[in-house]
């Protein structure tokens, strides 16, 4: 095969997801969308790319996101747009755009991009479950969001997971806390890590979110935010933590736990899969931002939400051995024919009508490619409808996943094989 004819793949980056792992994706959002609805929250969908000044204000000129991540591009008509990079800025946006009854309580589902180097379960197209409450900057809403979200890791069957949780302060009393860390970290700059080494001046909290050993050697012994945050932002991260812990859920203080978006504030927390050997151990995180719908061109808001990677739940699930399934799809029938008559069309037609699972082969291939084709296919049962069969107005009926191979093949009248069908599926 020539260059120019090679067959198309999907970007590096990218990766299809295909039958029948597609259905662990689909469990996935189903609990987490039931998951949602219990906690009051409803679906939003907004646009996967966005005024590139929604994420510029939101995420921050200094973020790597902004300044190495996304994807910028300019329209037809000039007008310069990014593909989103997480869920939160252009959720945001939407409500400060439709100024929903508040407090509103918003799940979603989407693909996020980031330009980054591939790795297992990280890639330039990645999809993200979350969600955001705005309009309140109560406590309880913060223990409620964790709550979920922890709930929900629960019911996909993971158990080797930990909440790390830390309060950023307000810009305020964070701000006096940026000026102590840059005098620390400036005498002790050569102990950096080669990356920041230099670029800790342009934001120095970046540094305590590095994985390196070096930064995190040297930030964990110097000055922690949480002991510099004000006593107001102190009493809030307070009720969080003993909100939590009346619901019986863990969390260790992390203090060098900033996330990554210059929107955070006060409440951050991360969820930790110890399953996973490397330290990109994280599986969904979040925090509260409220100066965000300000940023946006709103009203000062209260926001809170949380985010997390379906791939990467997935993996800790694969790491932690979990094999129960999250969505049991399987075909009830399947219609074999070797009349090439319209009527099994009309039968397979009835069958969908009543809500059974059917498919059936095309192409008039023979009995044995047919049968070959109906076991594979994970039906229960296989209706066979020869010429015999089509004169005579019935089908025969064989129980695919029965031992007993020498059972009989029972013979149905059309005009009874819904409720047939229907009877033996209870079985």
């Amino acid at each position: 095969m020539s260059e120019s004819s090679a067959p198309f793949k999907a970007p590096i980056g990218t990766h299809d997801v295909l039958g029948p792992e597609s259905a662990s994706w689909e469990g996935l959002v189903a609990t987490f969308a039931e998951s949602a609805y219990r906690y009051g929250f409803s679906l939003v969908m907004t646009p996967i790319f966005e005024d590139v000044g929604v994420f510029l204000r939101g995420i921050g000129e200094e973020s790597d996101v902004f300044k190495k991540e996304m994807y910028v591009f300019e329209d037809r008509g000039e007008r310069r747009y990014a593909l989103r990079p997480e869920g939160t800025a252009s959720v945001v946006r939407a409500f400060v755009q439709h100024q929903p009854t508040t407090p509103w309580k918003a799940w979603y589902l989407t693909p996020a991009f980031r330009y980054e180097r591939p790795q297992k379960g990280r890639y330039r197209q990645h999809y993200q479950l979350g969600v955001e409450v705005l309009g309140t900057d109560d406590p309880a809403v913060d223990v409620e969001v964790i709550a979920l979200a922890n709930s929900f890791y629960r019911s996909i069957g993971l158990r080797q997971v930990r909440l790390l949780i830390n309060s950023m302060g307000h810009d305020v009393c964070r701000a006096a806390y940026v000026k102590i860390l840059r005098k620390y970290l400036k005498a002790n700059q050569e102990q950096l890590c080669d990356e920041h080494r230099e670029s800790w001046r342009d934001n120095p909290l970046r540094v305590l979110d590095c994985k390196r050993a070096p930064c995190i050697k040297v930030t964990s012994e110097g000055p922690m935010l949480i002991d510099h945050v004000c006593d107001d932002c102190r009493a809030h991260f307070d009720k969080v933590v003993a909100g939590l812990t009346a619901l019986g859920i863990e969390s260790v203080l992390s203090p060098r736990l900033v996330r990554g978006f210059d929107y955070y504030n006060r409440t951050t927390f991360e969820f930790i899969a110890d399953a996973f050997e490397s330290a990109q151990n994280s599986i969904g995180g979040g925090g509260r931002y409220d100066k965000l719908a300000e940023e946006l061109g709103g009203k000062p808001t209260s926001g809170i939400g949380f985010g997390s990677g379906v791939e990467r739940i997935l993996l800790a699930r694969a790491a932690e051995g979990v094999d129960t399934a999250l969505l049991k799809r399987s075909l009830d029938v399947f219609v074999v024919d070797t009349t090439g008559d319209g009527a099994v069309s009309v039968l397979v037609e009835r069958l969908r009508g009543a809500g059974v699972a059917t498919d059936r082969a095309y192409d008039q291939r023979s009995l044995k490619a047919q049968m070959k084709v109906a076991d594979k296919s994970g039906a229960r049962l296989a209706l066979l409808v020869g010429p015999e069969e089509l004169a005579a107005g019935e089908v025969t009926i064989r129980d695919l996943r029965s031992q007993d191979f020498a059972q009989a093949q029972p013979r149905v009248a059309l005009s009874e094989i819904v409720s047939t069908v229907a009877n033996l599926l209870t079985k």
